[in-house]
């Protein structure tokens, strides 16, 4: 153990009786504690924010256990590493010994084929697979390996869990105990680490080498201050998590490309999921483009599907290319105002009727009762359009689509007049 080491791991436990949390899966009578305790572990993944020992839980178990334990980044390994680690694993298993546990860790991030390069050792036996994901499992892993596995959600730090754990590294660290420090205040501390036990971890040790007098009183402003000097204390699943997509969202908004590009480097290089920002990309081609220009929502979803199978760090081209040509587009927020509007219509008309000349009669008592009476086929007059009421009759004077100043929307604009003459 080196002070080289940062603080989360030098104080990662190596035992459940010093695990942090989750007592609902390790605590006494627990469905994890009863299978480590028995000796026998099925495949597992275990689903929940950063930092809450998804990891450490997984190490604890192989330790326990004395199994052979193999570890892959789905960040940085591919079907090519998959296939070497089974193939190792086939190799050293002499008869009668257990499986080897192989740990994969973001395994929300491995592709279709990467995740099926996995099932025939699973189902097998050849290794007792344990995924670590923050993503639902239920959408990010293939459903014939999701079979094959448990699912089990492990919960944030409670804030005592948390408290618990500053004073065990100020008192407990090797390195951390030798100087003089004291905990005036933890607030600032708990709220930038957002109930991630590793962040709060790196943040303290950040703040305490920042120091150089003999004693370190750690206060909420000087916590807050630190931070705010290293921007690469970016946190993910936090307060700033949200502040840094949003400005970058508004930075597309604003047509500033630089700003936009900038703010995405800031997510990528503090190691956000790139599917978190191409979904953000998707929202804003509609939100903030829209139909200026109805191309940029395709190549936004262009974008989400080449990140979901090309993954990084090829992903950080797609991403900046999609942000700029989003910063660069022309803008309009019609349709986002437009369904603003209808939803609050909605609300306040409640459920008003569908006029009977828009329903369907697929039956002669619907007929009878005049259901589809009098509906004009678009299609059977001139230009494709006939004019006739498509809302109720309580609202068929309201005006919820708007177009907006921009060349796209001025062609519709005109088209709208040309088709419904005084209602635009």
């Amino acid at each position: 153990m080196t002070p080289n080491q940062p603080l989360a791991e030098r104080l990662r436990p190596k035992d459940l009786n010093n695990y942090l949390g989750q007592k609902h899966l390790v605590g006494e009578k627990a469905v994890l504690r009863k299978m480590i305790e028995s000796g026998n572990i099925s495949s597992f993944i275990l689903w929940g924010p950063p930092g809450v020992g998804k990891t450490t839980l997984a190490k604890i178990i192989a330790n326990q256990l004395n199994r052979p334990f193999y570890t892959l980044s789905a960040v940085n390994s591919g079907v090519k590493d998959v296939r070497e680690v089974i193939a190792k694993a086939e190799s050293q298993r002499f008869f009668s010994s257990p499986n080897p546990i192989l740990f994969i860790d973001e395994i929300h991030r491995f592709s279709k084929s990467q995740q099926d390069s996995l099932l025939g050792a699973v189902e097998n036996g050849t290794v007792t697979l344990i995924g670590a994901t923050t993503e639902n499992p239920s959408f990010e892993v293939i459903s014939p390996l999701l079979s094959r596995c448990q699912v089990y959600v492990l919960k944030a730090q409670e804030k005592e869990e948390l408290e618990h754990l500053i004073d065990h590294a100020i008192e407990n660290d090797s390195y951390l105990k030798e100087r003089n420090i004291n905990i005036k205040e933890k607030d600032a501390l708990l709220k930038f680490s957002g109930g991630d036990a590793r962040k709060l971890l790196n943040i303290l040790e950040l703040v305490i080498n920042s120091q150089t007098s003999d004693e370190i009183i750690i206060s909420n402003e000087l916590v807050t201050k630190e931070l705010q000097e290293n921007p690469s204390m970016y946190d993910k699943d936090g307060e700033q998590h949200y502040d840094i997509a949003s400005a970058m969202i508004k930075s597309i908004r604003g047509s500033d490309p630089d700003a936009a590009v900038y703010w995405l480097a800031r997510m990528l290089e503090g190691g956000e999921d790139p599917k978190f920002i191409a979904r953000r990309l998707v929202i804003s081609s509609s939100e903030d483009i829209g139909l200026a220009n109805p191309n940029a929502l395709l190549l936004a979803n262009a974008c989400f599907q080449a990140v979901n199978l090309v993954g990084m760090p090829e992903s950080r081209i797609i991403l900046s290319e999609t942000a700029i040509y989003l910063a660069t587009s022309p803008k309009s927020n019609a349709s986002y105002l437009a369904i603003g509007k209808a939803q609050a219509l909605v609300r306040e008309t409640g459920n008003l009727a569908v006029p009977l000349h828009l329903r369907n009669a697929p039956t002669k008592l619907m007929k009878n009762l005049d259901y589809g009476k009098n509906y004009k086929y678009s299609h059977d007059y001139p230009g494709n359009f006939v004019e006739q009421d498509y809302l109720p009759q309580e609202i068929k004077n309201q005006r919820l689509y708007i177009p907006q100043q921009n060349a796209q929307e001025a062609k519709i604009w005109e088209r709208l007049k040309n088709w419904w003459k005084n209602r635009f």
